[in-house]
């Protein structure tokens, strides 16, 4: 067994609570929010209600139902899964008792949920201990009961869309091309042009791209941009109004995308070692991104994952709670 390291991840280390906002942003959308921890959104329409990211426990999803039952006591019939990350997706079960018969996932997501869901689990569960609060509420991994399939469309491929009627307000949920995951599926309500986009998007916070496709993360962005939404919730970060501050969210998450995967590029071509990377990245990154929330906790995973896709990984090394232990001694040596 490996020895732990002797100074813990910025995850581990980050104990205290955030400030909640659950807000509405059009008639029948709105935005649970916190302060850089995982957003999620709900859509209620005259008949049934829509969670996108269910929170990390189902204990933890309590607080999100005990929101939403404040303004509606209709049930919430389905649960959208924007990708497969635990953090987002091991809460569903807590719907079932509100009304959920509907877990909703893309073809890609449910792929990554079976070749890797239960190492990610544990994984999270001990790098970011705070966001799992309530652990033992969790029965097991989240699988979906309604699956959005389809091709790539950032190759041409057309997409699965599915099209969901809640009574008085249509959802319709795709995966608009690769970027956090392969599997990265959003959730519009083109009525009142609102994107629920999951961590597809983040906005003044940190950008976790561990098991991320980041060549082609800039072009799924593009597709997202020309939906030309006036609101959205992103995956972290305050919910932006108005399409010039929802470009802006965008602008954010590429920056920070491109900015770090050309640093990955450097590194491997310089031939440095994932320390030195680490150290090469943080003078491109620390001056734009360093005061953002949880930019401390992202960074040496995504320092490895932009070294490993410049290095021509092309699928996502698995994550491991035994891997994040060597990843993070080899940046302490």
């Amino acid at each position: 067994m490996s020895q732990a390291p002797t100074k813990a991840f910025a995850s581990q280390a980050d104990l205290s609570e955030k400030n909640i906002t659950f807000e509405q942003l059009s008639p029948h959308c709105w935005a649970y929010t916190a302060e850089g921890d995982p957003n999620s959104g709900v859509i209620i329409g005259d008949r049934f209600i829509m969670v996108s990211d269910a929170t990390a426990t189902p204990a933890m999803a309590q607080d999100l139902i005990k929101k939403i039952r404040t303004v509606s006591d209709l049930p919430i019939k389905y649960v959208l899964l924007t990708h497969y990350h635990a953090v987002r997706v091991l809460g569903a079960y807590a719907y079932a008792a509100e009304g959920a018969t509907e877990i909703i996932a893309s073809q890609g997501t449910l792929d990554l949920i079976q070749e890797r869901g239960a190492q990610d689990m544990k994984s999270e569960m001990e790098r970011f201990p705070r966001l799992f609060r309530g652990a033992d509420s969790i029965p097991g991994l989240t699988w979906p009961t309604m699956v959005v399939g389809g091709g790539n469309p950032v190759q041409g491929e057309v997409p699965g869309k599915l099209s969901i009627n809640l009574g008085g307000v249509v959802v319709q949920i795709w995966h608009p091309g690769p970027g956090h995951t392969r599997g990265d599926t959003i959730a519009w309500v083109e009525e009142e042009k609102v994107l629920f986009s999951g961590d597809l998007v983040e906005y003044e916070a940190g950008v976790y791209t561990g098991d991320a496709q980041l060549e082609e993360w800039p072009a799924t962005l593009e597709a997202l941009r020309d939906l030309k939404a006036e609101f959205i919730v992103p995956g972290r970060g305050e919910a932006m109004k108005g399409n010039d501050n929802v470009n802006k969210a965008l602008d954010y998450t590429q920056r920070w995308v491109t900015t770090l995967f050309q640093a990955g590029k450097e590194a491997v071509a310089g031939q440095m070692d994932l320390k030195a990377a680490m150290a090469h990245t943080r003078k491109s990154m620390d001056p734009i991104f360093g005061h953002v929330f949880i930019y401390e906790h992202c960074l040496p995973f995504d320092v490895t994952r932009a070294y490993d896709e410049a290095s021509g990984i092309k699928n996502p090394r698995i994550w491991t709670a035994e891997r994040d232990m060597e990843m993070w001694k080899a940046l302490q040596s």
